[in-house]
């Protein structure tokens, strides 16, 4: 399927939805009915770009509630998605932002969200984690540490951003695979997640300040 057919099948499948909470911003949304899978089955990739992830959310609300965080600055958002993190860090004032995903079908739902909602963002695809950081002022970081082995490389590239004074935030609701002992939390949202239905009660999520290793600390794997 053709980069233009994606963008028409997200166009006429997947709804364009307000984000709870979120009201100033709209995502196209998968929905039962919607065939999403199609596209999955032509990249080999789960479609993670037509869902509301709760660490995204986070960010969005952070970003949302704070825009002096972003503003003027060169934001990447790593592991993009549907666009959700970086679509917020524009509207709050960020000078550039980079959408950085490994799916190519996310570059189509990224550039019709980015437009649904009146912003530019640069996608960037590809494993941006193994190689050296852009450079950015922010890296944004939404629910990548659900799986051990993605969390040691993403924590492994965002290493590099600190040793080059970029700073890192990340939105998380807590998942296996956290460095927790080097996060600084900055704020606490309720917000939806992956497979939430307008029934599901929210849950909470966090942005953290990601720290410098300390000498001598060891991070777990959990």
């Amino acid at each position: 399927m053709a980069a233009g057919d994606i963008e028409h099948f997200i166009s006429e499948k997947l709804v364009l939805t307000p984000v709870p909470g979120l009201p100033e911003i709209s995502l196209y949304t998968t929905h039962p009915a919607s065939g999403v899978g199609r596209l999955s089955n032509r990249s080999g990739r789960p479609p993670y770009w037509a869902y509301r992830w709760a660490g995204g959310m986070a960010l969005a609300h952070y970003f949302a509630e704070l825009p002096s965080s972003v503003r003027g600055l060169t934001v990447l958002d790593l592991g993009a998605g549907s666009g959700l993190v970086g679509i917020a860090a524009a509207q709050a004032g960020a000078a550039t932002v980079i959408a950085a995903d490994i799916d190519p079908n996310a570059a189509a739902a990224i550039a019709l969200n980015a437009a649904a909602n009146g912003v530019v963002l640069h996608f960037q695809e590809g494993d941006m984690t193994i190689s050296e950081p852009p450079q950015v002022d922010l890296v944004a970081v939404g629910d990548l540490f659900y799986d051990a082995e993605l969390a040691r490389t993403v924590l492994r590239f965002l290493d590099r951003c600190l040793a080059r004074a970029i700073r890192v935030l990340i939105g998380d609701p807590g998942r296996a695979h956290l460095p927790r002992p080097r996060l600084l939390p900055m704020a606490e949202y309720y917000v939806s997640d992956v497979g939430f239905t307008p029934a599901t009660p929210p849950l909470p999520a966090w942005v953290f300040a990601l720290q410098p290793i300390a000498p001598g600390q060891e991070i777990p794997s959990r």
